[in-house]
C-alpha cells in the first residue's frame, strides 16, 4: 500500500473501495489523521508510538487532502471517518458476520446512534452501545465493565468515539482483552452524528476545507482552543516540510515500539 509522509505521520494512499474491501476481509486498527491528531503527535510520545502501530491511517480532512497536494504527493481521496463508517455498515449490511458495538458519547446517545443505524440497514448490525462516564478511561472498573459488555454482544467491530486520544490509546490498552473484535474503528464524533445529537457541515462546506469552521460554530465552548490556538502550528510545519527543514520531534529518540499480538502492520 502507498504512502503519503505529512509531518511525522505515514498516511495511507488508499481509495474508499479499497479500504472497506481489506478492512472486512483482513481486519485491522482505522484511525482518521486530521489536523489536531498530527498537532498532538508532535508532543505526545505514546500517541506517535501507537499511530506507527495502527494497520490503516487515512486521511480525514480536505485540510490534510490540499497539504498533500502542496506537498507533491497527491491522496487519492479523503477518507473522513463520519463518511467510512456508514459506508462501512451499508457495505456490509448482508455480511452476518460483522456486528458492531458502539462506544462513546453522552448518555443515550449510543443507543440511539443504534437505533438508527440498525433500521437504515434493515438488520441488527450494531448489536450493543454504551456511553460511558467522564473521565472513564482512569476508572478501571467500568472499563472492564465495558470490555465485558463487549465480549458479552457477539461484536466483531468495535466504533469507538470518546475523543483522540483517548479513544486510540484505549484501544490498544484493551484490545488483547477483546477477543472476537477483529476490526477497531476510532471514529471520533461520528456517533453523535449517526444518533442526530449533533449536526455535519453540508458537504460544499467541508469540501471547501471548511468544516472545522462550522463544527467551531457549533460549540464555540468547546472548540475555540483547538482551532484557533493549538492548531495553527501546523500550517507553519507544513511550510517546514516543504522546505525540507521539518524534522520529526522523535527522529533522534528512542521511542519503545511494543509488538502487537492481535494485529501486525
Amino acid at each position: 500500500m502507498k504512502k503519503v509522509n505529512i509531518l511525522n505521520v505515514s498516511i495511507d494512499n488508499i481509495s474508499k473501495q479499497e479500504l472497506l474491501e481489506k478492512l472486512t476481509q483482513q481486519g485491522g486498527i482505522l484511525i482518521t489523521p486530521n489536523v489536531d491528531h498530527l498537532i498532538k503527535i508532535q508532543k505526545d510520545r505514546e500517541f506517535y508510538q501507537l499511530y506507527k502501530l495502527c494497520n490503516y491511517r487515512v486521511c480525514d480532512s480536505q485540510i490534510i487532502f490540499l497539504a498533500a497536494k502542496f506537498l507533491g504527493y497527491p491522496l487519492k481521496e479523503k477518507i473522513s471517518g463520519s463518511d467510512f463508517f456508514s459506508e462501512f455498515y451499508q457495505f456490509n449490511k448482508n455480511n452476518k458476520s460483522t456486528r458492531i458495538f458502539l462506544l462513546g458519547s453522552g448518555e443515550g446517545v449510543a443507543k440511539k446512534a443504534k437505533e438508527r443505524i440498525n433500521q437504515k440497514v434493515g438488520r441488527e448490525i450494531v448489536v450493543g452501545a454504551y456511553s460511558p462516564s467522564f473521565g472513564f478511561e482512569k476508572n478501571e472498573s467500568e472499563c472492564q465493565k465495558i470490555v465485558d459488555l463487549i465480549e458479552e454482544s457477539g461484536a466483531t467491530v468495535l466504533a469507538i468515539g470518546v475523543g483522540c486520544p483517548k479513544q486510540e490509546k484505549w484501544i490498544f490498552k484493551y484490545k488483547d482483552q477483546l477477543k472476537n473484535i477483529k476490526i477497531f474503528l476510532a471514529i471520533g464524533a461520528t456517533i453523535d452524528f449517526e444518533a442526530g445529537a449533533k449536526p455535519r457541515a453540508p458537504k460544499p462546506v467541508s469540501q471547501l476545507g471548511l468544516e472545522w469552521l462550522y463544527r467551531l460554530l457549533s460549540e464555540p465552548r468547546r472548540l475555540w482552543k483547538r482551532y484557533l490556538v493549538d492548531d495553527l502550528p501546523f500550517f507553519w510545519l507544513l511550510i517546514q516540510q516543504k522546505l525540507n527543514l521539518y524534522q520529526d520531534p522523535f527522529a533522534l529518540k528512542s521511542v519503545e515500539v511494543r509488538p502487537l499480538n492481535k494485529f501486525h502492520t
